[in-house]
């Protein structure tokens, strides 16, 4: 009896282990390279562009109040995140009155994968574009990631139409080129199209010190690993490898010191992301991704700016500490 009990016991288990192979390795039901089957927390609207003589598209959230305030807070997404990881900000800047304007930048989310190389330059003038179409005279700007890099350039090109900058945990507070070696764009196809799935995982929770439960951060997960599927995703590819080579070639550190924006810098203390550090000669990779003392030491130089450091905090700072962070921004915001 005791044979036949350990016998089943084992194959209970044996069972349990193949059922758990078999969900791990299951296919996943493919997304378009424009998200198709990726939920938004709010309509998505798109805004016919072009850029470089293509014809593309924008996507954009545009969610109104309930008591209005009279101003509108556009938010900019980082480069490994769709712009509805924003939902908990927006719902935060809707209650206190704000509009909050939330565009998929060109390359990225639910919009257009164009065919030609992103720029800082256009993705800027993309977001103009849309503020003229909603109307949108002057803005506060809220970036997380990339996208304080193109708070940055926004903040330099149009200061006229920004009342406050809020960068969130943002990279390019260095210039990359003077540690790493430039990569050529088909290496950095094949690196990326190797990468699977856990090691992605692996890779968020590495470079940015994430302190979310494994769930929250399988959207992300998903929003890169079920384009795969997607007969485009060639062309998916080819435009997140170009957003790299942007951020690589188009530095904004120099830049930031320029900025007469009031300007706030809200920083997770353990965020050390510098991008393209694996690439870089072993001796230079301790020196990058100094990030809270960066936004210190550029606040500084600047006519109107602070840093703001949250301990026990990586890249991901307003879904890891969201009431510091929500404290720091509105108070901010309502200077």
């Amino acid at each position: 009896m005791t044979r036949i009990l350990s016998a089943a016991l084992a194959a209970i288990l044996l069972m349990t282990s193949f059922a758990s192979h078999a969900a791990d390795t299951a296919p996943r039901e493919p997304y378009g390279i424009a998200l198709e089957g990726f939920a938004y927390p709010y309509p998505v609207h798109l805004l016919p562009l072009v850029n470089d003589g293509e014809q593309l598209s924008m996507a954009y959230m545009d969610v109104a109040p309930a008591q209005p305030n009279g101003r509108t807070v556009v938010l900019l997404h980082g480069r490994n995140f769709p712009s509805s990881y924003w939902a908990p900000v927006i719902r935060m800047l809707s209650d206190a009155g704000y509009r909050v304007v939330v565009p998929d930048q060109v390359g990225f989310g639910k919009s257009s994968k164009p065919t030609g190389e992103l720029h800082f330059d256009n993705l800027a003038r993309n977001t103009m574009a849309l503020l003229d179409h909603l109307k949108i005279e002057k803005t506060e700007i809220v970036a997380h990631s990339l996208g304080g890099m193109l708070g940055v350039r926004i903040a330099r090109a149009y200061p006229d139409r920004v009342a406050h900058l809020v960068l969130t945990a943002p990279i390019g507070l260095e210039d990359y080129r003077l540690y790493v070696p430039p990569t050529p764009t088909d290496k950095m196809i094949e690196t990326e199209d190797r990468l699977t799935a856990e090691g992605y995982r692996k890779q968020l929770q590495t470079n940015y010190a994430i302190k979310l439960s494994p769930d929250q951060i399988t959207p992300f997960i998903d929003a890169r690993f079920n384009i795969k599927g997607s007969p485009d995703y060639p062309r998916w590819l080819r435009a997140f490898v170009s957003s790299g080579q942007m951020i690589y070639r188009e530095p904004v550190a120099h830049e930031i010191p320029l900025i007469t924006v009031p300007t706030l810098f809200v920083m997770g203390a353990d965020d050390h992301n510098a991008p393209g550090r694996p690439l870089a000669p072993e001796a230079l990779r301790a020196k990058m991704g100094q990030n809270a003392e960066l936004a210190k030491s550029l606040a500084a130089k600047m006519p109107n700016a602070k840093a703001e450091v949250i301990p026990d905090t990586g890249h991901l700072v307003f879904l890891e500490a969201p009431a510091k962070y929500r404290e720091l921004v509105l108070n901010f915001l309502g200077r």
